[in-house]
């Protein structure tokens, strides 16, 4: 496996995670931070040496899972890096046969269609995930299901004020599921005006609004608000720490190889 973003947050923890899987083998470390090249990533995560270079060469690394995968196995690639590469991170991989794990957010529709039709053509499974969280996924399906008794609905995700993305792909991916209904939300009961821009949200075509948050502190959370006459339904998902995160990064390793192409969301694997 080869992990690109290993020295940052959610990086750091899949190292880790895979350190501690019998069944998964680490043999690259992709990292871009000034000053680590040639570093071993275990000795810069405190894991002790692991004969693992970080490189900021991103072919070269897949070039040499991919020709380790040759004598035995699968690789695969474990990407949370940054929206403005992931594209191109992931299109590289399927090329060099290794199979894709994105964790990263800030994939276009458009683009996650190119993907798709590329790992479909080039028969090599691959995954995109929103967001890793088997508690995230509950609470997507609990909002598609309510979406089914309520017209109006509002979508709050709040993150660490380092994320580059609003809103988030996680935030995103529970409107798609909500709108599968083919539904209208929001209808509108009087002529809005806003005094400061932006300040409703971002407005989707199905009228579902989100609205993104960004502070110190925060790791991962979301909520979606419904509501009706007389009450209001709420559903909230917080993440404490990124560990939370390591099962369903090891489950999607464990499944991406015998996929023939690409797929979209943790529930699809589940």
């Amino acid at each position: 496996m080869v992990v690109a973003g290993a020295l940052g947050r959610m990086g750091a923890e899949v190292v880790k995670a895979v350190q501690a899987a019998a069944d998964c083998e680490l043999v690259g470390a992709i990292d871009t931070t000034p000053g680590k090249e040639g570093t071993d990533v275990g000795s810069e995560l405190g894991l002790g040496e692991l004969e693992v270079a970080i490189t900021a060469d991103f072919e070269g690394a897949l070039c040499q899972a991919s020709q380790a995968a040759r004598q035995g196995g699968a690789a695969v690639l474990v990407d949370f890096t940054h929206p403005s590469v992931v594209f191109e991170h992931t299109r590289g991989a399927i090329a060099y046969g290794v199979h894709p794990v994105i964790g990263t957010t800030g994939l276009s529709p458009e683009q996650l269609a190119d993907l798709a039709a590329f790992a479909d053509k080039a028969s090599v499974g691959g995954a995109v995930i929103p967001n890793f969280s088997v508690g995230m996924v509950l609470l997507q399906q609990a909002a598609a299901a309510a979406a089914r008794f309520y017209d109006f609905a509002e979508l709050t995700e709040l993150h660490h004020n380092r994320k580059a993305d609003a809103p988030s792909g996680t935030c995103i991916k529970t409107a798609e599921l909500m709108e599968e209904l083919g539904k209208s939300f929001n209808p509108l009961q009087v002529e809005e005006h806003e005094t400061l821009a932006g300040c409703r949200g971002g407005q989707r075509e199905s009228g579902l609004r989100l609205h993104s948050i960004r502070l110190p502190g925060l790791v991962a959370h979301q909520e979606v608000m419904f509501g009706a006459p007389g009450e209001t339904y709420t559903l909230r998902h917080d993440t404490i720490d990124r560990s939370a995160y390591m099962p369903g990064v090891l489950l999607t390793v464990r499944k991406v190889r015998q996929l023939g192409g690409l797929v979209y969301g943790l529930e699809r694997l589940l």
